[in-house]
């Protein structure tokens, strides 16, 4: 193994002398190389993935395809499936599922289209994140009010084994209370005994993301897009350790200092602890005007699949009164 790190290229000695000087063969050289080859080319598909998906949440892996050999990187389909997989991304137009629940999970419907979230802890919902390092990549999960848009608990992992979800779970259920519904996409780590059995005990009503539609919970995707390229682009992270404490201070700025346009220029913080201020709701393009709840106007789409828009007149939703203006969502 030492005498095989001696081998180099460049040094003025073919390869072939080198590996007869020093006694190894020239075989097991070379494929360690292309073994490293092929990781850091991973590395460098994933990155270029990550960013792509962080701009247009709504690419799958075709256009991601596209994307990455207009980069110069020829790829096939599946080969950007398996990554996205990895990343836990999924586009948010239908399409097929890259969260893929276990067979022999149970899966629950999805419960807030059309919903008025009026007051803090409502709804809560979750999501995990790829986040790519400098030396490797690491998870993020995390747990938000959406209310307030507060980031009520986060954790991070190497793998995407449920047990740090439900510890994210577990933290913000002991620090917050608990929610009425807790929405979460159909990934293997939420519909699991484990992290379910927690909200079964808790008594709280489980939703779960349609196949396809990464839009039912926008909020945490718009999280993610605040926190890569506010934070995690710009530090290039090289370590858990790094990351670790870097997303400690950016979540304490979220939450406590950044004024959210969506929130009348309100932090999280301000809102989710006084209840007045935030506000939303999730409806269908398809579903007819009039039988909307409250009043959303705006002919603006996403990706032509949802309308996520703020109601600043929402409160009057609770009176059944029809509110009069409507403020549309902007990147919190």
């Amino acid at each position: 193994m030492i005498r095989r790190a001696w081998i180099g290229a460049n040094v003025g000695v073919s390869q072939k002398r080198q590996c007869v000087l020093a006694g190894v063969s020239r075989t097991t050289v070379y494929v360690k190389r292309k073994a490293v080859f092929f990781v850091e080319a991973d590395e460098v598909l994933k990155r270029l993935i990550d960013e792509e998906y962080t701009r247009h949440p709504f690419y799958g892996s075709r256009k991601m395809v596209v994307y990455l050999g207009r980069c110069g990187h020829w790829v096939n389909r599946k080969r950007v499936q398996r990554y996205m997989r990895s990343m836990s991304l999924a586009g948010m137009a239908p399409g097929p599922n890259t969260s893929a629940a276990h067979p022999q999970h149970k899966v629950h419907p999805y419960l807030l289209r059309g919903v008025p979230v009026v007051r803090a802890n409502q709804v809560w919902s979750t999501d995990i994140t790829y986040v790519r390092l400098a030396r490797g990549f690491a998870y993020l999960v995390a747990v938000i009010d959406w209310y307030s848009r507060r980031v009520l608990s986060w954790r991070i992992s190497n793998s995407m084994e449920a047990a740090f979800c439900v510890d994210c779970l577990e933290d913000a259920l002991r620090e917050h209370g608990k929610p009425e519904v807790f929405n979460s996409d159909q990934g293997s780590q939420f519909t699991s005994e484990a992290f379910t059995g927690v909200l079964n005990r808790e008594g709280i009503t489980i939703s779960m993301d349609g196949r396809g539609r990464a839009y039912d919970n926008i909020f945490v995707e718009r999280l993610w897009r605040s926190v890569k390229h506010e934070d995690i682009y710009l530090n290039g992270y090289a370590t858990m350790g790094e990351l670790l404490v870097g997303l400690t201070k950016y979540f304490a700025f979220y939450n406590i200092e950044r004024p959210h346009q969506s929130l009348d220029n309100q932090t999280p913080q301000e809102v989710h602890q006084t209840s007045s201020g935030g506000g939303a709701m999730i409806v269908d393009k398809y579903r007819s005007k009039e039988r909307l709840p409250v009043a959303l106007r705006s002919s603006a789409t996403a990706a032509g699949e949802v309308r996520i828009e703020i109601e600043p007149a929402i409160q009057k939703a609770k009176s059944g009164a029809a509110p009069t203006s409507c403020e549309k969502l902007s990147a919190t």
